[in-house]
């Protein structure tokens, strides 16, 4: 029912007219130096492809890469904080494959399920929608103001938080509404998101820079420079589809900033909007909740920042 044609998060296989299969994988090195939250990390951020699809993870199988050269109690405690989250998604860990590897690398293989007529695409965005983001932006600058020792206790906690929460609340709100296209914010950053889905859908999309919930102190950071080196590579492969419209720089290194299991980004008919941001807040989310901007007809460019 979904493979890779219009890049979406997970692939999808119908089984009967009422289970449709959900089928992901994702694994990368440690962003962090515990290892148990390194693994909680790694795990959220397999686990959100499911969510992005609108469906439950059911199973989930580790990926590890890890050198001979250190320490196994390091192992055992990735695949311990992946444990923990694969439990809280209440997913079953039935197992997984390793190898030796040069360097740390874990991940999941998480298969869900999901009803074939409610299944969220990166794609259907509608003249007129609202877009809500789920979570705040801005881990991959905190996290390079980390490695250079310049970041805040309290801003490394609040990305750890952001990196680590499960997107299953944010999907639990959203099940009850005709949702017009998801994705979830990783790599490409939330413009180079914002362009597939506006690609696919055949839309543009207004993206309030101001309204956009960041992590607290990314702001700072990016103002000082501390751009991971994903944002420029972002910025050079969807830059062409943005017209920036006079935003200040360091707003557009925070919306090019690769994020780490970031967020949902709903694109919401604007009657539901009211309904379903009261739903998010009713779930208690662990992160902020923001209305980013509108999607529009198609125009020049796929992305319209204001």
């Amino acid at each position: 029912m979904v493979g890779i044609e219009t890049s979406d998060d997970a692939a999808i296989y119908k089984v009967t007219d009422d289970i449709a299969m959900i089928q992901t994988v994702d694994f990368f090195t440690p962003i962090v130096d515990d290892p148990y939250t390194f693994g909680q990390i790694a795990a959220a951020n397999s686990l959100s492809d499911v969510y992005a699809m609108g469906g439950e993870p059911k199973v989930a199988l580790n990926i590890v890469g890890f050198p001979n050269c250190l320490d196994p109690e390091i192992l055992g405690e990735i695949l311990k904080g992946g444990a923990d989250k694969v439990l809280e998604s209440g997913a079953v860990l039935v197992g997984g494959h390793s190898v030796q590897d040069d360097e740390p690398k874990y991940g999941l293989s998480v298969s869900g399920f999901v009803h074939p007529d409610r299944i969220f695409k990166n794609y259907g965005c509608r003249p007129g929608d609202v877009l809500i983001l789920t979570k705040q932006i801005g881990s991959g600058i905190v996290n390079t103001a980390v490695k250079a020792e310049m970041a805040s206790k309290q801003a490394e906690e609040e990305a750890i938080t952001v990196m680590s929460s499960l997107n299953k609340k944010a999907k639990e709100a959203a099940e009850k509404y005709p949702v017009s296209a998801c994705t979830d914010i990783t790599g490409f950053g939330l413009l180079g998101h914002c362009a597939e889905m506006a690609s696919a859908s055949d839309v543009t999309l207004e993206i309030h820079v101001r309204d956009t919930a960041y992590i607290e102190e990314a702001v700072g950071y990016a103002k000082m420079g501390l751009i991971p080196a994903g944002a420029y590579k972002n910025r050079e492969h969807s830059g062409h589809m943005v017209d920036a419209g006079g935003v200040e720089e360091f707003y557009l290194d925070l919306l090019y900033d690769p994020q780490t299991s970031g967020g949902l980004l709903f694109s919401v008919p604007e009657d539901f909007s009211e309904g379903f941001l009261r739903d998010l807040e009713e779930k208690r989310l662990d992160t902020k909740v923001s209305v980013i901007g509108r999607v529009l007809e198609k125009q020049e460019k796929l992305i319209l920042l204001r």
